[in-house]
């Protein structure tokens, strides 16, 4: 099982590497794609690749055994440079829905509300605001006394695994850490609808139904990545404990961790011919 387990990764870690990698060598490369919407796509490949590293590198040395020594200096580091990664991709992604919010809404103030200014100090929040975050929760988790043993019941040394082997009072203050992030993503996820609710009643007053078919085209590769990312997530971490078990809580949490970078190159690159061109 530990040798499959092995293999398996290994090849979503090779694939994920090779299709974020092809992306970012496509943009980097073509002068078409240096656009704002290529510039944060080049962004969410360079996370992606950086999540999906952090979590494969994790499980290589928590997955493997069944009892993990958490006070371990190189797992707890991957754990932090996923956590940073997957806030980073989160808010990369809240950019990018602004982006086609001005690309289709206003198309005619497109150069002017995204030139290349407001695309750097967008991309420089998105990667402030995930660094922050991460460091705020990796501090204060692996600050905790761990007072049930080392064992944790997934791939990975996931927070809310390590949480559960802390003590009740320092549980707590990670709780109000946790309420205080669950803020800054909820504000993210309000602005995704909100941004998505202006595009569709801008789509639905385009006359022509090529231009409409267009404009969903275009929204369509972000809404899908969105869609996986969040409903995975919402899922593993807001789901009644009535239905949890280990199985479960390993499926989902790989639907969350390890899909979306893996997937996120295929999906904009299906619909999109000025990446297979540069390609």
């Amino acid at each position: 099982l530990q040798l499959l387990h092995f293999w398996l990764f290994l090849g979503i870690y090779l694939a994920a590497l090779l299709g974020n990698s092809l992306i970012i060598t496509a943009i980097a490369c073509n002068h078409r794609l240096h656009t704002p919407m290529y510039f944060f796509l080049f962004n969410l490949s360079l996370v992606d690749m950086g999540a999906i590293s952090g979590v494969c590198q994790v499980e290589s040395h928590c997955g493997r055994q069944s009892s993990t020594n958490l006070s371990n200096v190189g797992p707890s580091h991957r754990l932090q440079f996923f956590t940073k990664c997957s806030s980073m991709g989160y808010c990369l992604l809240t950019v990018m829905a602004y982006d086609r919010y001005v690309a289709i809404s206003q198309p005619l103030h497109y150069g002017t509300l995204l030139d290349s200014r407001a695309c750097v100090h967008s991309a420089a929040a998105a990667w402030g605001s995930g660094f922050l975050n991460s460091l705020l929760h990796m501090v204060n988790t692996f600050s905790l006394p761990l007072c049930h043993g080392n064992a944790v019941d997934q791939f990975f040394c996931e927070i809310p695994q390590i949480l559960k082997l802390s003590c009740s009072d320092a549980y707590l203050r990670e709780v109000e850490l946790i309420v205080v992030s669950g803020f800054l993503v909820l504000g993210c996820f309000v602005f995704i609808v909100l941004s998505y609710v202006q595009i569709f009643r801008a789509v639905l007053r385009i006359p022509s139904q090529q231009g409409r078919h267009k404009a969903f085209s275009m929204c369509l590769p972000h809404l899908t990545v969105v869609s996986l990312y969040v409903s995975s997530a919402m899922f593993a971490y807001l789901k009644p404990p009535s239905i949890s078990s280990l199985s479960l809580d390993l499926v989902v949490t790989l639907l969350y961790t390890v899909v979306p970078p893996t997937v996120n190159p295929l999906i904009y690159c299906m619909r999109n011919k000025e990446i297979k061109d540069a390609l």
